[in-house]
């Protein structure tokens, strides 16, 4: 049987001013609580973070305020159960009060083994990959999905897998 894979997600956000202006009061103190329902929700394997539990100081690109979240979740599924529904969904809703839309895609997804770990580099490359050339098997977004390596060869996942022992 093949590798089971995880589904790494980045997204970036260019914030309307710097973290700690008055502005962005709102998003900043729902930080915390978003971060920790995304690893209490089922699916979850990892996140980007520092020390202080967030990576909004984690600088990817020149620019200081633009912000990256960098994840790693079980399945397509999980993910877009996650950021689709509940108290995420209510941020993700008012996104607009606090980040400028890019020009450049601002989320990417791909397939890694499990046991992997993605980088803020290969966030940065899949970005760069998806703005080039579009969606593919390599990477892509919620709107154009591609199935897990092991899903394509038709291998059983670690699921069904167990339940069948």
């Amino acid at each position: 049987m093949s590798a089971t894979y995880h589904l790494a997600q980045v997204n970036i956000a260019r914030t309307l001013a710097p973290l700690d202006d008055p502005l962005l009061r709102g998003f900043v103190e729902q930080l915390e609580p978003i971060n920790q329902l995304a690893e209490r929700s089922p699916g979850f394997v990892w996140r980007l973070q520092t020390e202080e539990g967030d990576a909004t100081s984690i600088q990817l690109f020149d620019d200081p305020r633009l912000i990256v979240n960098l994840s790693l979740w079980q399945s397509f599924e999980t993910l877009k159960n996650y950021v689709y529904s509940g108290d995420h969904l209510t941020v993700l809703k008012s996104k607009k009060r606090w980040m400028e839309k890019l020009d450049t895609p601002s989320l990417a997804l791909w397939w890694l083994p499990a046991g992997e770990r993605p980088t803020a580099q290969d966030a940065k490359q899949r970005l760069a990959e998806l703005a080039a050339d579009g969606p593919s098997a390599r990477v892509f977004t919620f709107a154009r999905p591609y199935p897990a390596p092991d899903a394509e060869q038709g291998a059983v996942d670690v699921q069904t897998a167990d339940a069948i022992r």
